[in-house]
């Protein structure tokens, strides 16, 4: 294909060359240099691959596009553009003959409940006969093929490749998390989806290589209703006002507290049975339903509620959305791991103050015997993580167990004395197993009948950073494994 056909969204300046040299792929990374590939050069925070040019020309690359007027070889085609980032979203996009269009296109975002609310929307989808590809924390879904990722929303070349990769399997549909990195650094130019859901938003991701502050954070959030064709958004957050105010599509609103919005959540039952962990309540307004979700937390009544509303315009069965919410299993997000009438155990991705509070406080709806934590924090991370959780542990829970959770380059000891110094304050009881096994097979051969042991921090990741190592370690292996044994000994 020639470059000039890859050229129709984007602006440019041809700064030397012709746009008639044939093209085949496009690169970011010079060590996949070759003849025939787009190299895109872009400034990061440690690299500028403006720097590897000579390198990536020796290696047969014939098209650069670069954010600087630079000297490029002879017989080199360069193109100039203002935001190399988009300029790679845009070129991605046509490389792959904008799969994303082929597709009914669902963006999340928000800081909370990004994954819970697509893993919802997917399976209510499939409970509807329909095939769907997603993207976000879990990694790239396709059917059973599950590809890993290092971001919640990869970058746009990957975007456009798992697009493609979706429409060759046959989906209809496309969920995915929309990360605000991913607005600021342009993985997701280009893109309209038909659909874009805003959750919530909370104080987050402020800091080196993140946003400079809440206001930047919010703005880039606010972004999904410039690029969705319909938005839905949370009435009941107190910034919704600021994130709605420069949307440029048709809006919708759901809410569990207000009324006048488009739907809205009522008659909110929690139920904690040996069977059944979760939530009935009835939606109202454009959509009549009365659900049952196998999710436990006052939140996810927020989370089903945001999936039911984007899913309210697709024409679905409704016994069918019923069906997909009352059997949700979402690996990693107040996921029920064991239930019996000894005891409860949810793991859970809470790994900050904010969501730690929300998750125990939702808990404590269930009125269970006593409430069990067991958590730590990432090392290499600000303290004040480790304070405000210390804080909510000791306020909420009945009884913590602090342990390790990634220590990366940090000790263990270090980051639970962290953890302690808030905690005590509170008075709140606690006991220190630093050993992450050790403190989850502690807290089930303890447990008292009626428990809700929490396991906090790590949720879906199946593995444990020590060191810049990372070591297999899933917290639902661990507690089956220590279910077994206990079982076992009982018997």
């Amino acid at each position: 294909m020639k470059f000039r056909e890859w050229l129709k969204d984007l602006k440019y300046e041809v700064l030397q060359g012709s746009l008639d040299v044939e093209a085949e792929d496009v690169i970011y990374d010079s060590r996949k240099a070759r003849k025939g590939v787009v190299f895109v050069c872009m400034k990061g925070t440690r690299t500028d691959s403006h720097e590897f040019i000579p390198e990536v020309v020796n290696a047969g690359v014939e098209i650069l596009v670069v954010e600087q007027r630079i000297k490029v070889p002879d017989g080199v085609t360069a193109i100039l553009v203002d935001h190399a980032r988009e300029a790679l979203a845009l070129l991605s996009a046509a490389r792959f003959d904008y799969p994303a269009e082929k597709m009914v296109t669902i963006g999340v975002t928000g800081t909370k409940g990004k994954t819970t609310t697509t893993h919802m929307i997917k399976t209510i989808l499939e409970a509807c006969g329909k095939k769907v590809g997603m993207i976000g924390t879990t990694g790239i879904v396709i059917g059973q093929d599950v590809t890993p990722t290092m971001n919640t929303t990869p970058e746009s070349y990957e975007l456009h490749l798992a697009f493609s990769r979706m429409v060759e399997a046959g989906c209809e549909y496309m969920v995915m998390e929309v990360s605000s990195q991913a607005f600021k650094m342009h993985r997701v130019d280009g893109i309209c989806f038909d659909y874009g859901l805003f959750t919530n938003i909370s104080p987050d991701h402020i800091g080196p290589d993140e946003h400079q502050d809440f206001e930047e954070y919010l703005f880039y959030k606010s972004r999904i209703f410039c690029c969705s064709k319909v938005g839905i958004m949370n009435g009941d957050d107190e910034h919704w006002e600021e994130v709605v105010k420069d949307a440029s599509c048709k809006l919708y609103s759901f809410s569990m507290d207000k009324d006048g919005t488009d739907f809205k959540a009522e008659d909110i039952r929690y139920i904690a049975q040996p069977d059944f962990v979760g939530l009935e309540f009835d939606i109202k307004g454009t959509c009549e339903l009365s659900v049952r979700v196998n999710i436990p937390g006052r939140f996810n009544v927020a989370n089903a509620l945001a999936a039911v509303s984007v899913l309210s315009f697709l024409d679905l069965p409704k016994e069918s959305i019923c069906h997909g919410l009352e059997h949700l299993n979402v690996n990693g997000r107040m996921e029920i791991v064991y239930a019996s009438e000894k005891c409860t155990v949810i793991v859970d991705y809470a790994h900050n103050a904010v969501s730690m509070e929300s998750l125990l406080s939702t808990l404590r709806d269930y009125h269970p015997k006593r409430l069990v934590c067991v958590f730590g924090c990432g090392g290499n991370r600000s303290k004040d993580r480790r304070i405000t959780m210390g804080d909510s542990a000791g306020r909420l829970a009945d009884f913590t167990i602090i342990t390790a959770d990634n220590s990366r380059y940090e000790k263990t000891e270090d980051i639970i004395a962290d953890i302690r110094g808030s905690l005590e304050k509170t008075g709140g009881k606690y006991i220190e197993i630093p050993d992450r096994r050790e403190a989850i097979r502690f807290s089930i051969i303890h447990a008292e009948p009626g428990d809700m042991i929490a396991i906090i921090g790590k949720g879906h990741e199946d593995y444990q950073e020590i060191n810049g190592v990372r070591h297999h370690f899933s917290d639902r292996e661990e507690v089956l494994k220590a279910v077994d044994a206990q079982l076992s000994k009982d018997v």
